[in-house]
């Protein structure tokens, strides 16, 4: 049994993964900013199931959180930072100021809160993943969704220098999902994003491929292996 952490858990890959993950056995904690979809989770994932509502964007929170969680709950064995927004279809010189800080806050800023929060405790123990969840996005380019490409990019550069960085025993892996039907991929798709896999789907292959990571993939580029429809 393993101690699973993830962000942004209330939706999409992170709801999956919880679930998943709680029906396997494992201790899961998570948090969202919605305590209505996390009471939802709540009872999906039983006793195995440990949410509070938490902005990932809020350091001090996400603090709060990380030290109450590593007091009464433990360590975590495994941290999946999954949180992430995408921005409005529309070339760059169209967004918002308040559209790019947003995803900016989220998927970067996000990541290194919960990275500062968690390690610490994961380093002196000299154990545990931690897993960013980047994207195909991250690797590669695509016209109108240059704020998203830019927070997943950094995700790719930020996570392999924190690999060089971890003791022996860890490992940190920038991880692609794949092309996953959810609400962020149908922003960019629309009905076309049915033709990929659900969360439900992914999840299947997704959760013993992360379950299965450890310090000999520190520092690699992975990706989800695909899984049908």
């Amino acid at each position: 049994m393993k101690k699973i952490v993830i962000t942004g858990a209330s939706r999409g890959l992170g709801r999956a993964l919880a679930v998943e993950f709680a029906r396997g056995g494992h201790a899961v904690a998570g948090c969202a900013r919605s305590q209505t979809t996390l009471d939802k989770l709540t009872s999906d994932t039983g006793s195995n199931g440990r949410f509070a509502v938490v902005d990932v964007c809020d350091s001090r929170s996400v603090e709060k959180w990380a030290r109450e969680l590593c007091d009464q709950w433990g360590v975590p064995d495994l941290l999946i930072n999954n949180a992430a927004v995408i921005n409005n279809n529309g070339p760059l010189w169209e967004t918002a100021v308040d559209e790019f800080s947003r995803v900016i806050d989220v998927n970067i800023k996000g990541v290194f809160h919960a990275i500062r929060a968690f390690a610490p405790a994961m380093i002196a123990r000299r154990s545990g993943v931690i897993v960013n969840l980047s994207s195909g996005w991250g690797r590669s380019t695509a016209p109108d969704v240059a704020v998203y490409c830019a927070s997943k990019w950094a995700i790719e550069g930020l996570t392999q220098a924190l690999a060089q960085e971890l003791p022996a025993g860890m490992a940190a892996v920038p991880l692609n999902p794949g092309i996953i039907d959810t609400d962020m991929l149908r922003s960019c798709f629309g009905p076309d994003a049915s033709a990929y896999p659900s969360p439900q789907k992914w999840v299947k292959s997704a959760a013993p491929f992360l379950l299965s990571l450890n310090e000999r993939h520190n520092g690699q580029p992975l990706t989800v292996p695909s899984t049908v429809k």
